[in-house]
């Protein structure tokens, strides 16, 4: 049983409110705290930072791709190999933060847009299998 229109609406608001409350959360950081990790393995403030904006810009695809592809196929990645190779510590916060967003106002008028017909579609994550769009 999929969310009634009312339902979503509540979570498109959360998620439009989304980036400001990633700065405000990010804000009440010291600098000299953000790439501190809480343990080893553990991702920093800075570090969580830019894995949200990898993170925006995938969920981004994944619901265009689930709404517009016939047979949509949804790609897994390694997060944690992501802010490895990647060195998330030395990549910038702003551009990051812009990133979060730029590609999530984009992303919330297209979700307030789709057809009621849309959020019954599905695909294949390659990680998880079966992937719809209200996942």
């Amino acid at each position: 049983m999929g969310l009634s229109s009312s339902e979503r609406e509540a979570l498109f608001q959360r998620y439009a409110d989304g980036p400001a409350r990633l700065k405000a959360a990010l804000a009440r950081v010291p600098a000299e705290a953000l790439t501190w990790r809480p343990q080893p393995g553990e991702w920093s403030a800075h570090e969580v930072v830019i894995h949200c904006a990898d993170s925006e810009t995938n969920a981004a695809a994944r619901i265009r791709y689930l709404t517009a592809e016939p047979d949509p196929v949804v790609l897994d990645y390694n997060e944690a190999e992501w802010a490895r190779r990647f060195d998330y510590h030395r990549h910038p916060l702003e551009p990051a933060l812009a990133a979060v967003e730029a590609v999530r106002a984009n992303t919330v008028v297209l979700l307030r847009r789709l057809p009621e017909d849309a959020w019954g579609r599905v695909g294949r994550h390659t990680g998880s299998g079966r992937y719809s769009a209200e996942d």
